[in-house]
């Protein structure tokens, strides 16, 4: 027998059951917003110093230059590194915007390891040894007017290292030194 006012489980159930659905009815569903990968930027210094991320293009004094991948490897080529390295290789691409010719040398681009030694960089391997592929970009070469190139920088770093800066300092004629330019990125193993 059912008293006043009490009601028989089954009902007392249907009807939270009830009540608890119109409440989720009512609550607004979020949808998870999508991962959006950056857009690349033109990057310009600001006191002396620029940073960017792979695809951003840093515009110096002379010349626009963009990071646009790399990866690490055992070897390249057949060019075998030291004990305790391996092998950097880094698409890059370089634009003459200044009035007139330029020169360029692969020691313009340093690499640097997320480390606080202060002889935690080098330069491309054509620094030291002859090139070992037609795509990396040669010891020295000019750009004309407006003229853009892409190829490879290929370095030695330490095995272990995944963070890196590829940068580049600003050099006059005068001796005197300019902005100094950073493009951060992580490199993984292939």
């Amino acid at each position: 027998m059912v008293g006043c006012g009490e009601e028989r489980g089954s009902v007392r159930e249907e009807r939270q059951q009830e009540e608890e659905s119109r409440e989720r009815e009512k609550e607004p569903e979020v949808e998870e917003e999508p991962e959006v990968e950056e857009e690349p930027e033109e990057i310009e210094s600001s006191g002396g110093y620029a940073e960017g991320r792979f695809g951003d293009t840093m515009k110096t004094y002379f010349f626009d230059y963009t990071v646009n991948s790399a990866y690490l490897c055992e070897e390249y080529n057949g060019y075998q590194p030291a004990d305790g390295n391996c092998i950097l290789v880094a698409e890059v691409t370089v634009k003459n915007t200044f009035n007139e010719s330029i020169e360029m040398y692969d020691t313009d681009f340093q690499i640097q390891w997320n480390s606080d030694g202060a002889d935690d960089y080098d330069y491309p391997i054509t620094a030291y040894a002859d090139p070992v592929s037609d795509e990396q970009l040669e010891g020295t070469y000019g750009l004309g007017i407006n003229e853009e190139k892409t190829g490879l920088l290929v370095y030695e770093v330490p095995t272990g290292e995944n963070d890196f800066s590829i940068s580049y300092l600003e050099l006059f004629d005068d001796d005197s030194e300019g902005d100094v330019y950073f493009v951060y990125f992580t490199a993984k193993m292939q």
